[in-house]
């Protein structure tokens, strides 16, 4: 059975070093969509916090600051400890 013009293509081979590359560029994708994660949920519990400690005690506007400010910072915290791995390969790579 002839494929007509998709028989003159060439064969391409994946060597080893090609597939392990494509798996560390997925790993590397999914740890980057997981930090990504992670600072939405860091931000929105911080928010979310400091809006119910708001309607418990009635400041109004000062707790949901303050909740957003303590989830900006757990969530760069986070980012930097998640990152410090992959950032001290690439040093001594």
């Amino acid at each position: 059975m002839s494929l007509g013009r998709f028989d003159m293509l060439p064969k391409v081979k994946k060597s080893k070093a090609d597939m392990s590359k494509w798996v560390v560029a997925k790993w590397l994708a999914m740890r980057l969509i997981g930090v990504g994660f992670f600072i939405g949920v860091c931000i929105a519990l911080g928010v979310v916090a400091g809006l119910w400690l708001d309607s418990k005690f009635h400041t109004e506007p000062l707790l949901v600051i303050v909740g957003l400010l303590a989830g900006i910072t757990v969530a760069f915290y986070g980012v930097y400890r998640m990152l410090l791995p992959l950032m001290s390969k690439k040093e001594n790579s």
